[in-house]
């Protein structure tokens, strides 16, 4: 209990941290939102009106003050542009980013856990080289590419799959499932790369350990060895990449979301920033700021389950 009680009251500073150069970045942007709102027709009275109405007028410490303490009492403002509680925007965009990053990390792992445990039992075999090298080209293919050739293979060529018409899952499960595929797998196919060097490389390092040839040494079979001691062994630092990579996906997918037109979290930062909505940016940022806190907190709690030392204080 202690141990979560530290990392939930180190995250208060992360957030402050994070709340302070949100804020100062985005009052960096050029350009002026009431200026965007109103046009470059708009009078000057009207305009220095807008700017009264929205605190632009107000010494920026003093804008930030009065942002966090609506922020505190859970108020993340109005949405400039649509005029609508920035609370309300992210709470719309936000499911849709949450399942494609699930479903992202289930393909990734689906097809890094076997390709990486072979590979390292399998070690300077046809096995090794053929998952080294699928995995090289994994990583160094292009996002957006891999995206418009699985769409050209699965939706143009064969009309397997659609590649558009996102719905949420509340509304209608099936076609929501059919539409998140193509996207899942797009990603998870990249990522699942990533996830399988990590693999590959912490096995080796476990293999080659003392209480690894014990266990064959007693007539412990292969199988039994690698799943039963060594994959265990081997998790901490896949653990860390899927802490890192979910992290990053949650903000990061708005490439994919475009491509096949989810309205996600990061289509909606992309999106303000553009429209110099500051109010939404500040808000969506530091929600995903807080997103990381959770994921990085959740990886340091799995950290205790697979290695008991860590728990202790004697782990790594």
């Amino acid at each position: 209990m202690m141990f979560i009680v530290k990392r939930l009251l180190l995250t208060i500073p992360i957030l402050i941290l994070v709340s302070i150069m949100t804020f100062s970045l985005i009052h960096m942007i050029p350009g002026d939102p009431a200026r965007v709102i109103l046009g470059q027709e708009a009078t000057p009275e009207a305009y220095q009106a807008l700017r009264t109405e929205l605190g632009l007028d107000k010494p920026i410490v003093e804008q930030y003050f009065s942002w966090m303490g609506k922020v505190l009492s859970g108020d993340l403002g109005m949405s400039i542009t649509d005029h609508v509680p920035v609370i309300d925007l992210i709470s719309q965009r936000l499911p849709a980013t949450i399942e494609l990053t699930i479903g992202t990390f289930v393909f990734a792992l689906v097809i890094a856990l076997p390709a990486g445990i072979l590979a390292a039992v399998r070690r300077n075999t046809w096995v090794d080289y053929t998952s080294s090298f699928a995995a090289l080209g994994g990583m160094s293919i292009p996002n957006f590419w891999l995206a418009m050739m699985v769409i050209i293979y699965f939706t143009v060529e064969n009309n397997w799959l659609p590649s558009s018409g996102y719905v949420p899952f509340s509304e209608d499960p099936k076609a929501n499932l059919m539409a998140m595929i193509l996207p899942c797998l797009a990603t998870g196919l990249r990522e699942s790369a990533v996830l399988m060097r990590m693999l590959r490389s912490s096995l080796l390092e476990v293999i080659n350990m003392d209480f690894v040839r014990t266990a064959k040494a007693k007539g412990l079979n292969e199988v039994k060895t690698v799943l039963g001691h060594v994959l265990r062994n081997a998790m901490i630092p896949v653990v860390t990449t899927s802490g890192l990579m979910i992290a990053g996906l949650l903000g990061g997918l708005v490439i994919t979301e475009s491509i096949f037109s989810i309205p996600g979290f990061g289509r909606l930062i992309v999106e303000s920033v553009f429209k110099r909505d500051y109010v939404t940016v500040q808000g969506a940022i530091l929600v995903s700021a807080l997103l990381v806190v959770v994921v990085n907190l959740l990886v340091d709690l799995l950290y205790a389950v697979i290695d008991p030392r860590i728990k202790a204080g004697k782990g790594a």
